[in-house]
């Protein structure tokens, strides 16, 4: 008959055998436990006897870093007094206030929890998905958007011209309006401008009163008209793409914790509204400490820019320059598998990890710079081939963010056969199986062949047929004629 016998009595008998002259080594063997374990419990036995060869708890007898009581109540107060501080804020204040034995941030994350002044949520990105970036200094990139949804006593509601310095996180811009359009806009930045200098670049989604990107004027708006005459490289997002102006996106929700929510129905004018904001921005700038500078106010690190000053021009029409220079939108081309983009019939290394990704290309001054989202990520000399124009030609939008409009010139129509190609001017061209026996538009545009249908480009290639044969290839916009099949008589 088999017998379960206890922890306890086991542990006891292996101790017995030892003590009667067994090896250590062989009763270990036994009873299927390493020669440390019996050794340990030889000390137990001998310490208390067989009572103390039961299972301890492995709750440690201290932790010096467990949050005391009075410390717990610390966090809660200040939590309550102000709702918008966050773990890593309360311990930074608990650090402040001189407290010893300082609790880790997530022991006050739990606290918060138990006390139910917060509710645990499960972050739908990790944090190894963002791919962070800043700049090294002050005043190299301004991030700017536009927040709207606060609103006066009687109900009317205003928007906000915003805009942080990547590197100091500083807001440089906080101006208040009634309409988000491009006048007032660009006068919040005229005004920032005036105050701070101008930055090196300024990064913007691609609202209408931002550029022209995607509008059906021919461009550029008004923002752009300012940052050209004034030295600065404007930048857009991709669209749908919230997170590359994270900063200012940030600032917003900060912004709606302390000023918005609070005042909100508060003040009776713009005037006033405007004040109290003026007043907030310079607590944010120079008091309150920023979590991505390091737990110090912006203003610490915004001190150690570089003096660029310059004269700001007010762009109240377009000038001589930008009329006679046809405006073209950024340069897009996506990465192939071997992390290489082509550009005028040369390639260039972007980076194998961009691979499928769409990035934006800027020439100037002999150089060719890389962008994703926002962020430069390879710099090459240009090179220039023999009879190539000076400006490259601008392909269309990445697919997933929509074709652009077919430019407008001289056309061709040609039926895409069953292999999903079309011949022109004795050339071969790809379009796609899904547009077989489909009639698209083809065109010549700079040195690239681009192909439409319904007025939206579906692909663009570079120029390898003859140009000579151009010729007959217009002088037959609809093809060759088709032969009807002879019948029998």
């Amino acid at each position: 008959m088999l017998v379960e016998l206890g922890v306890v009595e086991q542990r006891s008998k292996a101790v017995y055998e030892v003590l009667d002259g067994a090896s250590v080594t062989d009763v270990a063997r036994r009873y299927g436990v390493a020669r440390q374990t019996v050794h340990e419990w030889l000390r137990r036995f001998a310490e208390g006897g067989v009572g103390a060869l039961a299972d301890k708890s492995s709750k440690p007898d201290s932790c010096p870093h467990q949050m005391t009581p009075v410390i717990e109540a610390m966090v809660v107060s200040m939590r309550r007094d102000h709702p918008a501080w966050g773990p890593s804020r309360l311990l930074y204040e608990l650090e402040r206030s001189g407290v010893e034995s300082l609790p880790g941030r997530t022991s006050i994350y739990r606290a918060l929890i138990r006390h139910r002044l917060i509710e645990p949520g499960v972050r739908r990105r990790k944090r190894q998905d963002y791919k962070r970036w800043e700049r090294s200094k002050a005043m190299e990139l301004w991030q700017m958007d536009i927040v709207g949804r606060f609103y006066l006593k009687g109900g009317i509601e205003l928007s906000m011209v915003s805009g942080i310095d990547d590197h100091s996180r500083y807001c440089v811009c906080a101006r208040l309006i009634v309409r988000a359009t491009a006048r007032p806009v660009c006068d919040a930045l005229q005004f920032a401008l005036r105050a701070h200098g101008a930055p090196r670049q300024i990064l913007s989604d691609n609202g209408k009163v931002f550029t022209a990107r995607f509008g059906k004027g021919p461009g550029p708006v008004l923002f752009d008209r300012i940052c050209i005459d004034n030295g600065i490289r404007h930048l857009l997002t991709a669209p749908y793409s919230p997170t590359t102006t994270g900063k200012v996106e940030r600032f917003h929700k900060t912004l709606r914790a302390e000023f918005f929510r609070p005042n909100e129905g508060v003040f009776a004018t713009i005037e006033e509204a405007q004040r109290a904001l003026d007043e907030w921005v310079v607590h944010y700038n120079t008091v309150r400490p920023h979590q991505g500078a390091g737990m110090r106010p912006p203003a610490e690190r915004f001190a150690l820019a570089e003096p660029r000053q310059v004269e700001v021009v007010e762009a109240e029409a377009p000038s001589e320059k930008v009329t006679t220079v046809p405006f073209r939108p950024p340069i897009s081309r996506r990465v192939d598998g071997a992390g290489r983009i082509r550009l005028e019939g040369s390639l260039y290394r972007a980076g194998r990890w961009l691979a499928g990704e769409s990035v934006e290309v800027n020439v100037a001054d002999g150089l060719l710079e890389i962008s994703h989202r926002g962020v430069i990520v390879a710099t090459h000399a240009h090179i220039v081939r023999p009879g190539a124009r000076k400006e490259p030609y601008v392909t269309s939008s990445p697919r997933r963010m929509g074709a652009r409009p077919a430019t407008t010139g001289t056309s061709v129509l040609r039926v895409v056969d069953t292999s999903g190609s079309v011949c022109f001017a004795g050339t071969t061209y790809r379009v796609g199986n899904p547009y077989r026996r489909k009639q698209v538009s083809v065109s010549i545009v700079a040195s690239s062949v681009e192909i439409s249908l319904d007025g939206q480009i579906l692909r663009t290639h570079p120029i390898r047929h003859d140009r000579s044969k151009e010729f007959g290839a217009f002088s037959t916009p609809n093809g060759r004629p088709r032969t009807p099949k002879a019948t029998a008589g």
